[in-house]
């Protein structure tokens, strides 16, 4: 197969996406169509196979466990009572709530692993205590845009479980590799905050906490670092395969929302559903990339494409450069998950051939796919955002709001090319490298 083949075949996936056809049905046509031309009906038949094999992997029932785990905490009264404790904390930086709004948005991120979930979860929360205290809109908005990106990067993330599955690399790894830079991305948000908005929320009157109640409110930060630990914990500790971590995790979520009081037959029905929704859709787009990846094995697409990346005689650092503008232009028009399924299957051999570890190339497509949960026209966060608005307002707030931390994002991602080890320190400790 030539590289212009590919390319056409890529150009006709996102043409069939601009016309509003589903991503797994865009991906399908062009997949089986592909391997109908290349080999008839015999290579489409095989692909059965394939979707037996990707459903029965147990990598698969990690997604809804995870979904169910995010919903749980989302509906089960834990995401607000860790607002609260954080904005006593840290309300007093400069910056204000704006600080609050990316901790949470991060503490929040290391129990569920949805970026949409975390941005919807605390936005809610936190937009009618920031119009009360007349911060500044944008900034309001943008933190919570850019603090929800953080979900699918901070473990356990279901874009670092699809991306070890469909890179076949370890999603334990992947998950100890997100933590550090995931820190860093929080803690850079911050300091543009600190930087930019010091005087915001100053206007409105303070509310003196005692120390005593600062200190009682930290119990509701319990709750999210149980759950991180038993995930990682567990992992790491040898005691379960992330799967299996993913099934304590929820167990551990189910007893707090109990004792919570906020355990009933409607809550139960309400998450399920909504899991067992998001689940279906993200596993229905991994196995129609999973048979795209079919054709292009078999008709040597991937290797093809290798071989032309080598032949440019591209260094790593160019390719990875590259990479970036592809996929910030990308992210424009399509949502994380779409990219991640569509761009991995080809771009893995490709960075590999070039010597670049897939551990560490995995944690930077995700930061990639953050970038466009917030880059308009079609950033996912945006929309979440803005829908959670109370009144509604200008869509252009949550754009422009959100620009700063694009800008930090692709810097951040720079900073990944030129020092690697943000990435890759931890998982190189914990296998003893």
């Amino acid at each position: 197969m030539s590289i212009t083949v590919i390319a056409l075949g890529f150009l006709a996936m996102l043409a069939l996406m601009f016309l509003s056809m589903p991503v797994a049905v865009a991906i399908l046509t062009v997949g089986g169509i592909g391997g109908y031309m290349a080999y008839g009906m015999p290579l489409v038949e095989t692909m059965g196979g394939v979707v037996w094999g990707t459903l029965n992997n147990p990598v698969m029932t990690a997604i809804p466990l995870f979904m169910l785990l995010g919903e749980l905490l989302l509906r089960g009264g834990i995401a607000d009572k860790m607002f609260d404790a954080l904005a006593v904390w840290l309300g007093r930086l400069p910056g204000g709530l704006l600080h609050t709004n990316i901790g949470t948005c991060a503490l929040f991120s290391a129990t569920s692993g949805s970026s949409v979930a975390t941005a919807a979860t605390v936005g809610t929360i936190a937009l009618p205590a920031l119009s009360e205290r007349n911060y500044p809109v944008r900034p309001s908005l943008g933190t919570l845009a850019a603090g929800g990106t953080l979900g699918i990067l901070i473990p356990p993330s279901v874009n670092l479980l699809v991306y070890g599955s469909l890179a076949n690399v370890s999603v334990g790894q992947l998950f100890i590799a997100g933590v550090l830079p995931g820190v860093i991305l929080t803690l850079l948000f911050m300091l543009y905050v600190a930087i930019s908005y010091p005087n915001a929320g100053r206007d409105s009157e303070a509310i003196a906490v005692p120390r005593a109640e600062k200190l009682r409110l930290l119990r509701h930060l319990v709750p999210p670092a149980i759950i991180f630990g038993i995930v990682m914990g567990s992992i790491y500790g040898g005691l379960a395969t992330p799967t299996e971590s993913a099934a304590l995790g929820v167990m551990a979520a189910f007893s707090f929302v109990w004792k919570n009081k906020r355990l009933n037959w409607a809550l139960l029905e309400t998450c399920f559903i909504q899991s067992a929704r998001t689940s279906g859709m993200v596993i229905l787009v991994i196995v129609c990339a999973l048979l795209l990846n079919v054709t292009l094995s078999m008709t040597g697409g991937t290797q093809a494409v290798t071989r032309w990346v080598t032949g440019l005689g591209l260094s790593p650092t160019m390719l990875l450069l590259l990479f970036v503008v592809f996929y910030v232009i990308l992210g424009m028009f399509m949502d994380a998950m779409s990219m991640l399924v569509l761009t991995v299957p080809i771009a893995v051999p490709m960075v590999t051939a070039l010597g670049i570890d897939p551990i560490w190339f995995g944690v930077f497509v995700v930061v990639m796919c953050e970038i466009g949960l917030i880059t308009p026209p079609v950033g996912m966060n945006l929309f979440v955002v803005q829908g959670v608005r109370k009144g509604g307002g200008d869509f252009n707030d949550v754009i422009w709001g959100s620009v700063p931390f694009v800008v930090i994002m692709i810097v951040f991602a720079a900073l990944l090319i030129l020092v690697p080890g943000i990435a890759l320190l931890l998982p190189d400790l914990a296998s003893g490298r």
